[in-house]
């Protein structure tokens, strides 16, 4: 992993990304932080012309994006051009948002679809991208509802996003997981995983209880791309401060 390859999910500060004023603001944090790309989520309205204006004056490169799931289901086309807005070549499909994944049938349904919007976007030489929760560690018929997406779509028309924290929170494990998409992992969430009060707790990277190391070597091997750093919540403390300690975590893992 080199240090170009670290991002900052932008969803994690999603209250400070309300305007195009709060975005210009929080973007130059981003970049004085030591980023040099992020993935762009949670933002408030704002013209992809003006987002690519502030990104490029703080020096940063837009890795990925998350889209949507219906829009890119059923407006690929959008989701294409504003891809190329952004000079961006991977999104992810976000949130299974209404999928009974109780049911294989839907299950397959899913898949299809994501192949379908995947080949779309492949065509227009873009990547799609799948990023899971725990819900996908169910399983169905004796296989992980995970494993199902993949095996029927075709690795060129969807990848991962493997997200460390909810792979483990749904009883698997990271490194594994970042072991099967061998040539099929472009995006890694980096998210650490604690336990506050007895529940499962997200935490900056670094200070939770994954093997943040192995995850990284695995990934790596496995050729990922962009190392993306998350915090769902911080639980009241400044996330700008949480991304710049897993910032520092991982600068320290850094192989340039």
């Amino acid at each position: 992993m080199k240090t170009t390859q670290i991002a900052a999910q932008l969803y994690t500060l999603r209250d400070h990304l309300k305007t195009p004023a709060d975005i210009a603001a929080s973007l130059k944090k981003v970049r004085q932080i030591g980023y040099r790309a992020v993935q762009v989520s949670g933002l408030g309205p704002i013209e992809e012309s003006e987002l690519n204006r502030i990104l490029q004056g703080e020096g940063l490169t837009c890795c990925a994006t998350h889209e949507s799931g219906a829009k890119i289901l059923d407006e690929t086309a959008a989701v294409i051009a504003r891809l190329q807005k952004l000079n961006c070549r991977y999104t992810a499909y976000p949130y299974p948002a209404g999928v009974d994944f109780g049911s294989l049938p839907t299950v397959l349904d899913l898949a299809a679809r994501l192949d379908k919007a995947g080949q779309l976007m492949r065509e227009a030489g873009l990547v799609l991208t799948y990023h899971n929760h725990a819900m996908e560690f169910q399983r169905l018929e004796g296989k992980l509802v995970l494993d199902w997406l993949y095996e029927k779509t075709d690795a060129r028309h969807l990848q991962g996003e493997i997200d460390t924290y909810w792979v483990q929170h749904g009883g698997s494990d990271p490194v594994a997981w970042c072991r099967k998409l061998k040539g099929r992992l472009p995006l890694l969430h980096l998210k650490d995983y604690t336990v506050i009060g007895g529940k499962p707790a997200f935490a900056p990277v670094g200070q939770g209880n994954l093997d943040i190391p192995a995850i990284v070597n695995a990934a790596e091997a496995s050729g990922c791309e962009w190392f993306i750093v998350e915090q769902d919540d911080c639980y009241g403390a400044d996330p700008f401060e949480a991304l710049a300690h897993s910032y520092r975590y991982l600068s320290t893992l850094v192989r340039n």
